[in-house]
């Protein structure tokens, strides 16, 4: 059988996709399957020999919703939905009619919503991994937790060491932004860590990052503080993979960052300000104790994906000591 598999965006919860799509295909070697996501994504998946990546674009609109109905229905016999958006759901719709077999994935988000919002039921609620598996499982695919890692891309691993030499020492990564300001720290934080992390002669560190604004303020970062290099900007998604997996940590907040580090099998520091782990999107084997978060405050978590505001207008969520972060490192 060929199954359509969507999860459009955003690179964060796609890459939270590849542990299970990995086992999935691996289980069910005789099958195929066509993930459909944004282009720039298909790194994640070039490995698995009887996946088809299929790109989307990133503002999918109705048109595009019915032009890959009619290029993809006629090879596909299942669909997998791990989005469920007004968008697929069209497409699901459009589907069914084509006489496809359809699972879509359960998100739980009155839940989140009850939590976030109104504090009600504040409790571990299943990961997104959980939930991904769940799907594949009622659409009569089992899957289990062998991924650790994605294979070496040589081609990017080459580029990377042309780049940025033989590793020696500690290799760092920091990736310090967020799209919402109540997932970032503090710039002075930020910088404070940098400074702290680069006094040390036998530690690199590299800034990642993404959008002209982060780029320019990491490249500015980079060019004060010593054996600092940002690479925001300057590689393809396979080579950061590869770039990442040559680092010793990840310090990331609640982000994309925190899922690519797991899909090469590293360790990260994630930093959570006004999201909480227990609603879901921690990263694939990610450890317990490299959560850093402040446990004292009552109004977490007050978002699901992050927020641009403070009900308070403090953001007490973000005010993390740099130091404790220097210490789980």
């Amino acid at each position: 059988m060929t199954y359509l598999v969507i999860r459009l965006a955003t690179i964060g919860n796609v890459a939270m996709t590849v542990p299970v799509i990995a086992s999935v295909s691996a289980r069910y070697p005789d099958d195929q399957f066509i993930v459909a996501a944004k282009k720039e994504l298909g790194a994640m998946f070039v490995s698995m020999p009887n996946v088809r990546f299929h790109e989307v674009d990133n503002r999918l609109g109705w048109k595009g919703v019915i032009a890959l109905w009619r290029e993809l229905r006629d090879e596909v016999d299942a669909v997998i939905d791990l989005q469920d958006i007004l968008r697929t759901r069209v497409l699901d719709l459009l589907m069914k009619i084509s006489g496809k077999r359809v699972t879509r994935v359960h998100y739980g988000r009155i839940r989140k919503h009850l939590m976030t919002v109104w504090g009600i039921g504040q409790k571990q609620l299943p990961a997104e991994f959980e939930r991904y598996r769940d799907t594949f499982r009622r659409a009569g695919l089992e899957s289990d937790e062998s991924f650790t890692a994605l294979p070496v891309n040589r081609s990017a691993a080459k580029r990377v060491k042309a780049l940025y030499g033989r590793k020696e020492g500690r290799w760092i990564g920091l990736a310090p932004f967020a799209k919402r300001r109540s997932n970032m720290l503090p710039y002075r934080v930020t910088k404070e860590i940098i400074e702290q992390l680069s006094k040390d002669p036998g530690t690199r560190v590299f800034l990642f990052g993404a959008g002209e604004i982060e780029c320019e303020m990491l490249r500015q970062w980079a060019s004060v503080f010593p054996r600092t290099t940002s690479v925001a900007g300057q590689l393809r998604l396979a080579e950061e993979l590869e770039l990442m997996r040559h680092l010793d940590v990840m310090i990331c907040m609640d982000s994309a960052n925190q899922h690519l580090s797991s899909l090469v099998g590293i360790r990260a520091i994630s930093v959570w300000c006004a999201t909480h782990p227990m609603i879901g999107f921690m990263g694939w084997k990610q450890k317990p104790e490299d959560i850093i978060q402040r446990n004292d405050l009552r109004c977490r978590p007050c978002a699901c994906h992050g927020a641009n505001h403070c009900r308070y207008g403090n953001y007490a969520c973000r005010e993390i000591e740099a130091e404790n972060i220097i210490k789980q490192i």
